[in-house]
């Protein structure tokens, strides 16, 4: 199982590349392209000055041709069924891990990316089944769970064994299932802050890269919104998961809720920035811009809790398996 388990992730990963690839010709020839956008401006008229007749010369709309659209629509069509095809492979790769290591499949690093990035990429499919106009975000999703799925395949990737001693508690279900979900759903808000960071800032006239994508994603009050409301939907969760089970778990192990470990502070770190995004977003005086601005850097403290305080730091929570 645990080969099995091995081999369905790479076949995930080729999964996640064919649908970005697929994103990528919609993005590019689709309707919201340049292109695309070029066929809505109105004809151009040349005026022969000082001619006796008022002649006047239509310049053409530069519209794709009609077939070039269909195929960019069902570019993206095919992008949305593989990237269901390769949640559910990804999922089998989670499953026969856990059969292999008769366990939840959250015990070291390279499983819990594994979790968090499958969580990420429903989280994604659900809402596109609501929201299908954001479906050009897609290429920025599939993007994301090819890096992190490479780096897990890569760098993080260890043999399957069991759980260590301390983390063999029913706490472990409740604490890491809460963790797995919220900072999947967190992954997933990240990519709509930093588009909406992206589109606002050519609304104001910016068009140096990367603020020359602009045009090419949703309008910025649409993704401003998702923003909030999936960092909204994962911040009760991550306040469940890592302030509360987490120290009741810790006192049952350890006899104390709280010791100050580097998990833990960043842990607590990445709570403070996300709640200090939702406080921003809901007070009027505070820019839009400034509060995503937030959001983003509350992902960086995610990803500092999962990949440098295992890298860089040793502590009770040192179970990365690196």
């Amino acid at each position: 199982m645990s080969a099995l388990s091995d081999q369905l992730l790479v076949v995930a990963i080729l999964s996640y590349v064919a649908a970005m690839v697929c994103h990528a010709a919609e993005y590019a020839f689709g309707n919201r392209s340049h292109i695309g956008r070029a066929a809505a401006l109105p004809a151009r008229e040349l005026v022969a000055v000082g001619a006796p007749s008022a002649a006047v010369e239509v310049e053409e709309p530069l519209e794709p041709p009609l077939a070039k659209r269909d195929r960019a629509a069902l570019a993206g069509k095919a992008a949305v069924a593989v990237t269901a095809l390769a949640a559910l492979v990804h999922l089998g790769t989670l499953v026969t891990r856990g059969i292999a290591a008769e366990r939840m499949p959250w015990g070291n690093m390279y499983e819990f990316v594994l979790s968090v990035t499958f969580v990420g990429s429903v989280a994604w499919l659900v809402v596109l089944s609501q929201r299908p106009a954001i479906r050009h975000l897609g290429l920025f999703v599939a993007t994301a769970m090819v890096l992190l799925l490479g780096v897990a395949g890569m760098v993080l990737y260890t043999d399957v064994a069991p759980l260590v001693p301390a983390l063999k508690s029913t706490w472990f279900v409740v604490h890491v299932s809460a963790a797995v979900l919220s900072s999947g759903i967190f992954l997933l808000g990240f990519v709509p802050a930093a588009m909406f960071l992206i589109r606002s800032g050519y609304d104001r006239g910016k068009r140096s890269f990367p603020y020359s994508l602009g045009p090419r994603v949703p309008e910025a009050a649409a993704l401003d919104r998702l923003t909030f409301r999936l960092h909204a939907f994962a911040f009760p969760i991550w306040t469940f998961g890592a302030l509360i089970a987490g120290p009741i778990w810790a006192e049952a192990a350890w006899g104390r809720y709280w010791g100050w470990d580097p998990k833990e502070v960043w842990a607590f770190i990445s709570w403070i920035v996300y709640a200090g995004y939702l406080h921003a977003r809901a007070t009027p005086s505070v820019k839009r811009t400034t509060a995503t601005w937030i959001a983003v850097i509350g992902w960086l403290t995610m990803l500092m809790n999962l990949f440098g305080v295992n890298i860089f730091f040793t502590g009770l929570h040192s179970y990365g398996g690196l």
